[in-house]
């Protein structure tokens, strides 16, 4: 079935594919026609929206409420109900609020801890709660967790990594929320993707950590004594009267045999460790590390520690994918090192049309996480007419929003479809597996 559209009239427009509501061709970005039975009243829609509307974070509050509105700002959809959770009494009373005026589904709030303030409150009302946190430790029957999650890249980086030959996946993770959430992200989408149970070392923040985490995960040790063995093996062949470049002929005819060169792979140009990492040896020629894949999630200073210790352990394309997270596309330019390497995120290309209105309409670019703002009310106005009931909300079919399709799923997960990026040689990224149009698959 195809993914419902939730864009507005004007991104409608710029809209192609099989995205009508329900299968019926309807990109106009008008709500669904109702459906429930005059047996069964749905109350009036009235949308709640919980932000940060002063305070630190008043800029990015405002801005997400302008995705909101420009959602919202069509023929028949519900009104806003705008609740500041900078106020006193935090988000809690900020849902309270919602709740009492009358509001049949919530959007926000912004943050975690908001959103374990706001929950309770919207649940026990039972009304539907979009939050706009990434913390998978907030989902829950009720409350879903809008933002792009670590476990919904992974997922994508499993699945891709899976098409591409690669079932052997370990991660090197920085002992830091971030990496706690993508270790179990890795052994969930391993698990679910049919693959063997991926081998996860996390580190500390110094450049020790980080090389002992490798040196083991790696198996630096066992592929180092290979190394020396075939160097042993093959210095011991060619000494042997008669053997391939010992200088005697076969027969002992006292003359060379002319043989082929052997393959001796040249010490690295960089052979000297970097700060921190004990020299034992060049390694050009180790033998492959017990994996094909190594998922990161370090960003800046030690990211770039994480790269010199991989060059240095022999860890690198074409025997291993590096993957990392959906954070590394704002410096994509800067990891020229990792040439070949992965990350999932949404395909700019998608958010074109919304990019477009909103700065005709507020003559300024939009902040990231205003897609979040809007897509989430393009839900509510989408199914204004129908009531926000779990049946509705979590439909198979999903949604097309502003960074792809995605799905509500009943335990407050969302499914998203992203695309898979690689970096250039030259620095910079480009889109090697386009993003699906469509999650019916249940392996998406």
């Amino acid at each position: 079935m195809a993914a419902t559209v939730l864009l507005s009239t004007g991104l409608a427009a710029c809209t192609t594919g099989p995205f009508g509501i329900g299968g019926g061709g309807n990109v106009s970005g008008a709500p669904a026609p109702a459906t429930t039975s005059a047996a069964t009243p749905v109350r009036p829609a009235k949308v709640g929206l919980l932000l940060p509307l002063s305070g630190g974070n008043g800029g990015l509050g405002d801005a997400m409420l302008r995705g909101a509105a420009l959602a919202l700002d069509a023929p028949g959809a519900p009104p806003l109900d705008k609740h500041d959770t900078a106020a006193p009494g935090g988000a809690a009373a900020a849902a309270d609020a919602a709740v009492r005026n009358g509001d049949t589904i919530i959007l926000g709030p912004l943050t975690s801890s908001d959103t374990a303030a706001a929950s309770p409150v919207a649940q026990a009302a039972n009304v539907p709660m979009i939050a706009f946190t990434s913390d998978l430790a907030q989902a829950r029957e009720g409350t879903w967790v809008m933002g792009i999650t670590p476990e919904q890249q992974v997922r994508r980086l499993v699945q891709a990594a899976k098409a591409d030959g690669r079932t052997r996946i370990a991660a090197l993770l920085p002992t830091n929320p971030l990496g706690q959430a993508m270790a179990e992200a890795l052994n969930r989408a391993c698990a679910d993707s049919g693959l063997p149970a991926p081998t996860i070392l996390t580190h500390g923040g110094s450049m020790e950590a980080i090389n002992g985490a490798m040196r083991q995960l790696s198996d630096f040790t066992a592929r180092q004594a290979s190394q020396k063995a075939a160097t042993q093996a093959a210095t011991q062949g060619a000494a042997q009267p008669g053997s391939p470049g010992s200088g005697a002929a076969p027969g002992g005819g006292g003359e060379a045999a002319p043989t082929p060169e052997q393959p001796v792979p040249p010490a690295p140009a960089d052979a000297t460790p970097p700060a921190g990492v004990k020299a034992d040896a060049p390694q050009a020629s180790l033998p492959p590390p017990p994996f094909d894949a190594l998922l990161l999630a370090d960003t800046g200073v030690q990211l770039q520690e994480v790269i010199s210790v991989l060059k240095f352990y022999g860890v690198a394309a074409p025997q291993v994918r590096i993957m990392g997270p959906g954070l590394w596309a704002a410096f994509a330019s800067k990891l020229k090192a990792i040439s070949g390497a992965w990350y999932a995120a949404p395909d700019p290309a998608s958010r074109v049309g919304f990019l477009r209105e909103y700065q005709v309409r507020y003559h300024q670019s939009p902040k990231p996480l205003a897609d979040l703002a809007y897509d989430a009310a393009a839900v509510a106005r989408n199914l204004a007419g129908q009531g926000y009931d779990a049946a509705a909300l979590t439909r198979p079919d999903g949604f097309a929003g502003v960074d792809g399709v995605f799905t509500l799923r009943p335990d407050g997960r969302v499914r998203r479809g992203l695309a898979v990026f690689q970096i250039q040689p030259a620095g910079g990224s480009s889109i090697v597996q386009a993003a699906p149009t469509s999650l019916t698959d249940p392996s998406s």
